[in-house]
């Protein structure tokens, strides 16, 4: 049975003392009520191992990662370096990353590799610009992200990826996709991963749903079939909205 997943990207967001006590808050709140829903936040890279002292119930997670194990990569941080820190997950492939770093397919297959050698679960991001959706070519799409990158592993390394469906369009813009839009695209993801990989790893894949998720929205999101949940932008910084996002699951 595949996991419910919640994800909080707090991307360049809260100083290291108010990062920590926002941590310290929301996993004092899910100490006091328990779920079965994984929680995971991703707080920027200063924060990470002061974070993970503070974290009984919540995973931690990197927003990103080099593309290279080492060297002389002035201002990068390795998968290596943040496996050191405490951190179990890293995000890869954020449209973010891809927009304003240039990040391609090929250099995020290099992430992921470079995460799984590294003992971290990628959080693989995918999902069409708007004037990709409006052309119909969202499907297109979103598949030469997957074929490109975590299609290319082998059935063990793709079973420890979470797949997080992020429409451009709906990023830090308030509008999100529907229901029945998110559920489309969810379900046409986890036939491809039926179609590529096998039956089980498909039923077995958690596919998260990103952007302008907020507690208003959430329910009705997450009650679709193939929506295992969300990766949370905004609405990760305010612990009584992320819980409420966590509790709509």
């Amino acid at each position: 049975m595949r996991k419910q997943v919640v994800a909080g990207n707090w991307k360049m967001n809260m100083t290291l003392q108010e990062g920590v006590a926002l941590a310290v808050e929301v996993n004092r709140m899910i100490e006091e009520n328990p779920t079965d829903v994984e929680v995971i936040i991703a707080p920027p890279f200063i924060h990470l191992s002061e974070i993970k002292k503070n974290l009984k119930v919540v995973y931690l997670s990197a927003q990103n990662c080099a593309a290279e194990p080492g060297g002389a990569y002035t201002g990068e941080i390795s998968a290596r370096m943040i496996k050191s820190a405490g951190a179990e997950y890293v995000i890869i492939g954020h449209s973010e990353r891809r927009t304003y770093f240039g990040e391609d397919n090929a250099m995020l297959f290099k992430k992921v590799s470079l995460a799984l050698e590294n003992g971290l679960r990628p959080i693989f991001c995918c999902g069409e610009l708007l004037s990709e959706r409006e052309s119909g070519n969202h499907f297109v799409v979103v598949k030469e992200q997957l074929d490109e990158t975590i299609f290319k592993l082998e059935d063990n390394d793709f079973s420890r990826i979470i797949i997080a469906y992020e429409p451009v369009w709906a990023i830090g813009t308030g509008v999100n996709a529907t229901p029945d839009q998110a559920q489309e695209m969810h379900a046409y993801i986890r036939n491809l991963v039926r179609e590529r990989f096998n039956e089980k790893i498909a039923d077995d894949t958690t596919i998260q749903y990103g952007g302008s998720c907020k507690p208003a929205n959430a329910r009705e999101l997450f009650e679709n079939p193939d929506v295992d949940g969300g990766l949370i932008g905004g609405a990760s910084l305010k612990a009584d909205d992320f819980i409420a996002i966590i509790k709509s699951v």
